[in-house]
């Protein structure tokens, strides 16, 4: 099996992922899973894609990840892996990636400060005299 490349994003986290048949190593930005992030949830995240599909310790995972915090990064790895693994045999592992909500693509991004005021809905208190 060659290398597949799949994109995950997530806020404003990008997510390149490479996926290659290994013994289940995950290297995001050269550095270990674990090394990376160091919350157990954010490890969960990224390794709900292969636990859905059955797949533990099949694949190698490099990830190149850019922008965003913690938690948008790992589910932006959620989100490339999950396409990666859909390039590598879609009728065995799309339905179930696609029941468990992987394959879709969170949109929701920060709403963007107005001039003249302080936040992107919050205004400044009003005084009538």
């Amino acid at each position: 099996m060659e290398q597949i490349h799949a994109l995950g994003r997530r806020k404003s986290a990008v997510a390149r992922v490479y996926l290659v048949a290994g013994k289940g190593n995950v290297t995001i930005n050269g550095r270990d899973l674990a090394d990376y992030f160091k919350e157990d949830s954010l490890r969960y995240i990224v390794n709900q894609p292969f636990a859905v599909t059955g797949t533990e310790g099949q694949f190698d995972v490099k990830v190149t990840l850019v922008g965003g915090g913690i938690k948008g990064q790992a589910e932006a790895v959620r989100l490339g892996v999950s396409r990666a693994l859909c390039d590598v045999d879609k009728e065995a592992y799309r339905p179930a990636l696609k029941a468990a909500g992987f394959l879709t693509r969170d949109a929701r991004e920060v709403e963007r400060k107005k001039p003249g005021q302080p936040g992107a809905r919050r205004r400044f208190q009003f005084s009538k005299r």
